[in-house]
């Protein structure tokens, strides 16, 4: 019997945790659960959210309860989806030059190891869409190499370009708008992570697998021409 727990949020939802730390593993398995409620979605279910290690199951109030959507919930663990639905390989392209990767050289002081050890490893890195976060388009991947995971900064840092590629951790991010971050800034990307196309606004969906593309300044350059970010 697959273990989880339950937690009700207001009067509408409720959170599967199926772990605490995120691996990718743990995170197909909340995918699994995902397809396994979409194939059989239970009464009253109006979305669910699927993310690292949990999945929010959100519901009609008026129709089903917290009790009632748990229990079918459990009976879906370890349900037959059919064959399994591989996630989207995408691209995302990268320039590390030195303006556009502000944290390179602390990250080469903190780990030991030269900027283009760093760049290369990071380019190697297989990359899984484990969640959406508080951004639009904010889109955590898993899979950093564990030599570059490093902790967030003390304190957060304003007005870091939208495109800015971030790490913390075993996470990875592309950021979306300009905003202040206290991750480790590494590189900058001219790929656009939002579509404004109402039915898909986002280049990723969970579960999809990412590899970075290294690009030159003038590559860069010559792709964000005009571009208001």
């Amino acid at each position: 019997m697959q273990t989880a727990s339950f937690y009700p949020v207001a009067d509408h939802a409720l959170l599967v945790q199926l772990g605490s730390e995120i691996s990718d593993a743990l995170t197909a398995r909340v995918l699994q659960l995902d397809q396994a409620i979409a194939a059989n979605p239970p009464l009253g279910l109006r979305e669910t959210v699927p993310a690292f290690v949990n999945l929010l199951a959100e519901f009609d109030p008026l129709v089903t309860d917290h009790h009632e959507m748990e229990t079918a919930i459990r009976a879906l663990f370890g349900a037959d989806v059919g064959s399994k639905t591989e996630g989207a390989q995408r691209e995302v392209l990268i320039c590390y030059e030195d303006d556009l990767a502000p944290d390179l050289t602390a990250l080469s002081e903190a780990t030991g190891m030269t900027p283009d050890a760093i760049t290369n490893m990071h380019l190697s890195g297989d990359y899984t869409v484990g969640m959406y976060g508080f951004a639009p388009g904010y889109a955590y991947l898993s899979g950093v190499p564990e030599l570059l995971q490093v902790p967030r900064k003390p304190a957060a840092v304003r007005g870091i370009p939208a495109g800015s590629v971030i790490i913390a951790g075993p996470q990875c991010l592309v950021t979306t708008l300009t905003m202040p971050t206290g991750w480790t800034i590494i590189g900058r990307s001219p790929t656009e992570i939002l579509t404004n196309d109402p039915v898909r606004p986002f280049l990723f969906d969970v579960g999809d697998r990412v590899k970075f593309r290294r690009i030159d300044r003038a590559t860069f350059d010559n792709q964000t021409l005009g571009r208001v970010t």
